[in-house]
């Protein structure tokens, strides 16, 4: 009786366990990635994963044999040429890679799509092959995607739109886009999902764990490598998910929309579900497409219009690049919110110049501080300041607790101190000095968040494209004016400490070549409008400007001055130390300010004049030209930029009366007044300045006086050269 008793537990055990086992295997898949409950769900269908894993092999396989054949056959092939043969053997080696990805299903054409934008890691010809993957994509059968659409919206298709293409305008690894338009008349793309897509990835993504781990045994690394993995399946689920996608886009639009650059397309709520997404449609040219009018050879000898076709294609094209540095640096610097997948094809360059988005399946999003750091990091980058870039890449938990500072900072010093400046700028490509600092940060286990790779992959994939319309593209010179616009004009506690950095040493001691060579870099046409935007005041058209089509610093820093953006210059100035201020000021690297306040003063004075003398002036004798010429600089006053105009009046008139600026000249002469043979010095220059400016002002009294009353007689030359 006991031994059958034991029997009968034991068979209970038995069936308790199958009943277990049986309740696992029906187990569905999770709806949102978890590592362990995936793991758990394949640990029970070992045939699938074993079936997945003889594919994937089979086809990197075939493709292995493809290439050697092809390298066979080329061995055989005489009297070619190396190069040519390298080229081709490279491009080939890209398309059998291409074709395996698309053999292999939706994620491995994501992570081709990603390789594409990377021609610095797998070289151009193999990033040429693999760029075709976002737009060779073959779609799946029309009546398949309406039974989606129907099934998510509950209702027949006429019961929303009057119209869905035939075709897809696109076939993405994902899903497919058709346009269409909805029974009250709006332009819509809608998006469909293909079938069967969550199991297919995470299945991979699984497989891809796997690799990873017996990898991390293999190489005895410390750091877990299936992370990554784990990071990719959250994100790829996340994109499986289109309500999600549309609530991304919302929140994306609502963070940028008051950017006049960039455009966003709005979601039909009520037409977007799980599988299927409606949006705007947007109308607009791809950057693939610029590059390839851009790159076309096919223009026959003598067709004008042809070649026109191609020259404004690369406009459009470096002008869609421009505005790309532009928005990477807005979501990164300004908003915090990133768009996560910025690939040429998700990138549209618009009728008006605008650059559009599309696909928000991902975005990444920043802390504040986060931001900072990033910034600080281009600045020390654009300086050389590599200590400093290390204690910036520390704040954004990019380096590990425990790494040796003095070590990680000699080999930084070693990778990146060979970079040239020219004017201020490294004269090196983007992608350059990222393979520097991700060399570093592989041999020292730097964590790579999320935001940091994709925006170093936005602007290294952008750079790509520019280089190919235009070799001498520098990302760091298109992205430069922006972050001097942000570090000139907000006021935080943030970025003062790094504007401070740049321009004071640790005694607080103003260095005055640094901030002329951070406003020569960063002081162009549009930076400047980016200030004078922020500030509500006129345009800078009015300004007068080199051949270099560099704006005065003086005019910048004197409009900047007084304005409610200028209490971070006016902060800046009241930190300094006064006498280092006034050194700086009656330095050899200032002259050529002191010439352009010199001009200044003079613009004043003469305004005095006219004022004093009244109707002596007439209004008319205005309008005249007057071209001033100091050394290498030449600048023309044009009647636009005359300092007549009562806008312009303005700002110099109330340079004069605020308190504020009287209050830091104060200051400044009074921490100067220490050292009497710098405030001798001080004295003569401001006395040498004043007569220069005097005469320069009874000159111009005297040709409108002239042009007034003897206007007509043939010895008077309507432009007079003043040598300053």
């Amino acid at each position: 009786m006991d031994l059958m008793m034991a029997d009968l537990k034991a068979l209970e055990a038995y069936v308790s366990y199958f009943y277990y086992q049986s309740k696992k295997w029906s187990k569905p898949l999770p709806e949102a990635y978890d590592a362990e409950e995936v793991a758990d769900y394949f640990s029970h269908r070992p045939h699938v994963v074993a079936l997945r894993l003889l594919e994937v092999f089979s086809s990197f396989a075939s493709a292995a044999i493809r290439i050697r054949m092809a390298g066979l056959k080329k061995s055989l092939r005489p009297g070619s040429s190396k190069d040519i043969d390298e080229n081709l053997s490279q491009y080939n080696f890209g398309m059998v890679l291409k074709e395996t990805m698309l053999s292999l299903g939706p994620t491995f054409i994501k992570v081709g799509q990603s390789l594409s934008t990377r021609p610095d890691i797998i070289g151009p010809e193999i990033s040429k092959a693999l760029s075709e993957l976002h737009d060779q994509i073959p779609p799946f059968p029309r009546p398949l995607a309406m039974k989606i659409i129907e099934e998510e919206l509950d209702s027949p298709i006429g019961s929303f739109f009057s119209y869905i293409s035939e075709e897809p305008v696109a076939a993405a690894s994902f899903g497919q886009v058709y346009r269409g338009c909805t029974l009250n008349g709006s332009d819509v793309a809608v998006k469909v999902q293909r079938p069967n897509l969550r199991h297919v990835v995470v299945r991979d993504v699984y497989i891809l764990r796997l690799g990873l781990g017996l990898l991390q045994k293999i190489a005895k690394r410390k750091s877990d490598p299936r992370l990554y993995a784990d990071e990719l399946g959250k994100g790829l689920v996340g994109e499986l998910d289109y309500t999600l996608e549309a609530a991304n886009a919302s929140q994306f639009l609502d963070a940028h929309s008051h950017f006049s650059f960039m455009q966003v397309p709005k979601v039909f709520q009520h037409l977007t579900r799980k599988r299927a997404l409606t949006m705007e449609w947007m109308a607009g040219e791809s950057s693939t497409d610029l590059l390839t009018i851009t790159k076309s050879s096919s223009i026959k000898h003598g067709s004008k219009y042809l070649e026109r076709q191609k020259v404004d294609a690369k406009r459009r094209l470096l002008d869609l690049v421009n505005k790309g540095v532009e928005a990477s640096l807005t979501q990164l610097l300004e908003t915090g919110i990133l768009h996560a997948d910025p690939h040429p094809g998700n990138l549209r360059y618009t009728a008006s110049g605008r650059i559009g988005f599309l696909d928000f399946g991902l975005l990444c999003r920043m802390e504040k501080k986060h931001q900072f750091a990033m910034l600080a990091s281009i600045v020390h980058i654009v300086n050389g300041d590599w200590s400093s870039l290390l204690q910036a890449l520390t704040e954004m938990d990019v380096v590990r607790p425990g790494t040796n500072i003095r070590r990680v900072t000699m080999d930084l010093e070693d990778a990146l101190g060979e970079v040239e400046l020219k004017d201020g700028i490294p004269d090196i490509k983007f992608s350059r000095v990222l393979g520097k600092i991700w060399s570093v940060a592989l041999k020292y286990h730097f964590r790579m968040p999320p935001y940091y790779t994709l925006v170093l992959r936005s602007l290294a994939s952008l750079e790509g494209l520019a280089v190919a319309a235009d070799p001498s593209f520098k990302t760091f010179e298109a992205a430069y004016p922006f972050v001097v616009r942000k570090l000139l004009t907000e006021n935080s506690a943030e970025t003062r400490k790094i504007l401070h950095s740049v321009v004071l040493n640790r005694k607080k001691e103003f260095r005055w070549e640094r901030l002329a060579l951070f406003m020569r870099v960063g002081a162009t046409r549009k930076s400047l409008q980016l200030v004078e935007a922020s500030s509500g005041e006129t345009s800078l058209d009015n300004l007068p400007s080199r051949t270099d089509g560099v704006f005065d610093v003086a005019y910048l820093l004197l409009r900047l001055l007084p304005s409610k953006d200028g209490v971070v210059l006016r902060r800046l100035i009241m930190t300094a130390d006064g006498a280092s201020l006034v050194q700086a000021a009656v330095s050899k690297e200032a002259k050529a300010f002191r010439f352009q306040l010199c001009k200044i003063i003079a613009d004043i004075l003469y305004q005095r004049m006219v004022k004093a003398l009244g109707q002596l002036v007439p209004a008319s004798q205005y309008s005249y030209k007057l071209r001033l010429a100091g050394g290498h600089q030449n600048t023309e006053l044009h009647p636009s930029a005359r300092l007549s105009t009562s806008s312009t009046v303005y700002d110099y008139q109330s340079l004069l009366r605020d308190r504020r600026l009287k209050l830091i000249l104060s200051k400044i002469l009074n921490s100067a007044r220490k050292e009497p043979a710098l405030m001798l010095r001080f004295y003569w220059v401001s006395f040498v300045t004043f007569i220069a400016a005097s005469a320069l002002a009874f000159h111009r009294l005297l040709i409108s006086l002239s042009a007034a009353y003897i206007g007509p007689a043939s010895f008077i030359p309507k432009r007079f050269a003043i040598s300053a």
